[in-house]
């Protein structure tokens, strides 16, 4: 049986490494400390979908990239404006 993860064939020797590897337990902490994205705040952060129209995010995107800022980045940066100009 031919083995692969993401393209990439994996050899029976490559198995057993990883198998040996699990068995012999993981230290948690380091894995956590790996995995996923670094918080933005001591907890972690809700995910709010909106919707924007084309233009809207158009006009969100040229600002950004103007700013050098990511798509996030510029959406977090316009609500802090908003919210502080109340």
């Amino acid at each position: 049986m031919k083995r692969t993860i993401q393209g990439r064939e994996v050899d029976d020797a490559q198995v057993a490494e990883w198998a040996a590897e699990a068995e012999a337990g993981y230290d948690v902490d380091q894995l956590r400390v790996r995995w996923g994205r670094a918080p933005r705040g001591t907890t972690a952060a809700q995910v709010v979908p909106v919707r924007l129209t084309q233009d809207e995010l158009a006009a969100v995107m040229q600002r950004a990239e103007r700013e050098g800022l990511n798509r996030s980045e510029a959406i977090r940066a316009a609500l802090d404006a908003w919210a502080s100009a109340a």
